[in-house]
């Protein structure tokens, strides 16, 4: 079993990294996102949620994604909280049952600043995108897939997004073992990484 964590700023391209590789690997991988383990805001006001950090590591549930990584190490399947951004809550009902697979990723602007979970890492990668390109990408995702609207998005990433960006996410990229430039449309360096995946996993049969 591989655990690769990939990290990098919202917007800087962590997911078209990840889809790249899942579509090489298919079935041996499973993937596990940060975002899924954000703290329940369901008991805040709507004003109080507006205002949230959600760049800031207190805002992750260390502890639960910690113990789900663990499981998933152990050959155990694991019920993933399901976290809706439009809400700003986790779901109280549902959950996503996850079963353990050849590679496990761990996906989220976050996960290097962790140190329990970073230590169960066997590959880290940062993905390390253009302050600017990032920003009209989470205008573009938030507004298109959170119900945002401009204002709103500007707000918060003049308030929280880029100065977490600069306080916990850019510094956390030395402890990745790659740094990706330009995220997905780095096509020649995903393969590479996938090349590398692969060759570890066949050392790993070994």
């Amino acid at each position: 079993m591989l655990v690769i964590g990939i990290a990098g700023g919202s917007g800087s391209g962590k997911t078209t990294v990840v889809k790249a590789i899942t579509k090489r690997l298919k079935e041996r991988v499973v993937v596990i996102p940060q975002d899924s383990y954000y703290k329940d805001s369901s008991d805040l006001t709507d004003e109080e949620k507006r205002v949230r950090n959600f760049d800031h590591p207190d805002s992750i549930d260390w502890g639960l994604l910690c113990h789900d990584l663990k499981e998933l190490k152990a050959g155990r399947a694991v019920d993933q909280p399901v976290y809706s951004f439009i809400a700003c809550s986790r779901s109280k009902t549902e959950t996503v049952r996850v079963e353990p697979a050849e590679v496990i990723i761990i996906e989220g602007i976050l996960i290097f600043t962790c140190a329990e979970l970073r230590n169960q890492m066997d590959l880290k990668i940062f993905v390390d995108t253009d302050d600017d390109v990032r920003f009209i990408r989470i205008l573009e995702r938030d507004i298109r897939e959170r119900g945002k609207d401009v204002s709103w998005v500007i707000e918060r990433y003049t308030r929280t997004v880029k100065p977490m960006y600069l306080q916990f996410i850019e510094p956390s990229k030395r402890y990745a073992n790659i740094i990706l430039p330009e995220g997905g449309p780095n096509s020649v360096a995903t393969d590479v990484i996938t090349a590398t995946i692969e060759k570890e996993l066949r050392e790993k049969r070994k």
